[in-house]
């Protein structure tokens, strides 16, 4: 029976676009932009481990309205598929999709995670 059981490895690919953070630091300056996006990757950090919070008691009456704030920031900080996939966590809420919701929040997660790495580690190398 093992044989028939297949180990799924989701690989999502993370797009980010680059023009915000571009225009910030065209607009604000090196200094004054680091500390901006720094602000707000800590910002985001911290509203994903609230909604993770939410979500592990179970409380969604007020999860879509963070999402909505969430792909606000993503759209802010270029962070395209994080945005996207907020949006569909959003979808599934609004149609109370239980179970679409479980698949689509661990996708969430996994790109969350992506995109913040990714963030950082640009912000690291400007240094």
């Amino acid at each position: 029976m093992t044989a028939d059981i297949m180990a799924l490895q989701p690989k999502d690919r993370v797009r980010q676009d680059s023009a915000p953070i571009a225009l910030m630091y065209r607009t604000m300056g090196t200094k004054a932009a680091e500390e901006v996006v720094g602000r707000a990757l800590g910002e985001m950090t911290f509203a994903i481990s609230g909604l993770s919070s939410l979500v592990l008691a179970q409380d969604m009456t007020d999860l879509s309205r963070q999402m909505r704030r969430l792909i606000r920031m993503s759209d802010q900080l270029g962070m395209v598929s994080l945005g996207q996939v907020a949006g569909d966590v959003r979808a599934c809420l609004s149609e109370g999709d239980k179970i679409a919701f479980s698949a689509v929040w661990a996708r969430f997660l996994r790109v969350a995670e992506r995109s913040l790495a990714i963030e950082t580690d640009l912000l690291d190398q400007s240094h």
